[in-house]
C-alpha cells in the first residue's frame, strides 16, 4: 500500500490516523489502537456498526461486470477520464497527490487512470471505496499499490480533509459534502453518468432500469451546494455486442440484484451473433465551491 494512500485515511472509530502495515501484514492498527482486517487478497475492511442497508454487489454481477470491461467495450470512456486526470494533476503542485475513486467496483477504471498517469510522468496514490467485497477482491489485485476499502459511501468516508486531488465517481453513489470535505481546495470532482439513450437497443432484452431524462440538471442541483460544474463532455461509444456481452450488462448492473440468470437466456435466444447499440456517457466535472 502506497504510503500517502495509508496516511490520508482515519479510523472510523477515533477519528485518528493509521500506523503503516507491515509489509505481509494481516492488520492494520490507528494510532489509538483499534484495529481492522486486511483480507487474503489484500483490501482493508473499514466497516463498523451495522455495515450498510445496501445489498452490495454479488459474486456474480461482479464477474460479469469485470468480463464486459476487461473485452474493451468502454475502453473509450476510460481513456477520457485518465485524459482528464492527468491534465488536472498537471495543473497542480508538485506535491504528493491522491485519487479517491469512490465506488470503485472492480478497480477496472481506476487501473486505466493509474496507467495513464504513470505514462504521463505522474505518481498519483490512490484510495479505492467500494460496498462489495466481491468487487474489491479484484480491486486489490487490480490494483495493489492502491489503499482498497470496504466502505459504504454514504457514510462520513474514513479520509482527512483537504487530501485528494480528484474524486472519481463512476456509475456510484454521490456523497456532496463528503467529496467536497476530503478534495484539495482546486480539486476536481468527476462524475460519470449515463445518457438517456444509453444502450437503448438492448434495455428491453437485457433488462436495464430506464434513465430520467433530465438526469444532469438533477445531478447539478443534488451538488449545488457544495460544487459549481465547470465542465460537460458527453461521448457516444458504438458497439457491437455478442448475446453474451448482453447478458454481462443485464448483471453487471442494478438489474443485475433482481436477474436470473434462467430468464435471461430465455430473453436472449433470438438475438444475433452480434448486436449494434450505442453506449452513451456525460463525464460531469465539478470544483468544490470555496466555502465547502
Amino acid at each position: 500500500m502506497e504510503i500517502t494512500a495509508v496516511n490520508a485515511l482515519l479510523c472510523p472509530h477515533c477519528g485518528q490516523g493509521f500506523h503503516a502495515p507491515e509489509q505481509g501484514g494481516s492488520s492494520m492498527t490507528c494510532l489509538a489502537g483499534h484495529s481492522f482486517d486486511i483480507a487474503r487478497q489484500g483490501y482493508l475492511n473499514l466497516l463498523t456498526g451495522s455495515g450498510t442497508k445496501f445489498v452490495p454487489d454479488s459474486s456474480e454481477m461482479v464477474a460479469a461486470r469485470d468480463s464486459f470491461l476487461d473485452a474493451g467495450h468502454y475502453q473509450r470512456l476510460a481513456d477520457a477520464l485518465a485524459e482528464k486526470v492527468t491534465a488536472h494533476l498537471r495543473r497542480g503542485s508538485e506535491d504528493a497527490t491522491l485519487i479517491v475513486d469512490a465506488g470503485t467496483g472492480t478497480g477496472w477504471y481506476l487501473q486505466e487512470v493509474l496507467a495513464a498517469t504513470a505514462k504521463a510522468g505522474q505518481s498519483p496514490a490512490a484510495v479505492g471505496m467500494d460496498i462489495s467485497k466481491f468487487a474489491l477482491r479484484r480491486a486489490a489485485r487490480r490494483n495493489p499499490d492502491a489503499v482498497n476499502i470496504v466502505w459504504d459511501l454514504w457514510r462520513e468516508l474514513p479520509l482527512g480533509a483537504k487530501l485528494a486531488d480528484v474524486v472519481l465517481v463512476i456509475f456510484a453513489p454521490r456523497n456532496a459534502s463528503e467529496f467536497a470535505r476530503i478534495l484539495k481546495p482546486g480539486g476536481t470532482l468527476l462524475i460519470v453518468t449515463p445518457l438517456p439513450q444509453h444502450l437503448g437497443e438492448i434495455a428491453a432484452d437485457a433488462g436495464l432500469l430506464g434513465i430520467q431524462d433530465d438526469k444532469e440538471a438533477a445531478l447539478v442541483q443534488s451538488l449545488a451546494e457544495d460544487f459549481e460544474l465547470v465542465d460537460s463532455t458527453e461521448l457516444l461509444l458504438p458497439l457491437e455486442l455478442s448475446p453474451t456481452d448482453v447478458a454481462h450488462v443485464a448483471f453487471m448492473g442494478p438489474a443485475g440484484h433482481h436477474a436470473k440468470a434462467e430468464d435471461l437466456a430465455q430473453r436472449l435466444t433470438h438475438l444475433p451473433q452480434k448486436t449494434p447499440a450505442t453506449a452513451a456517457f456525460r463525464i460531469s466535472a465539478f470544483s468544490p465551491r470555496r466555502s465547502s
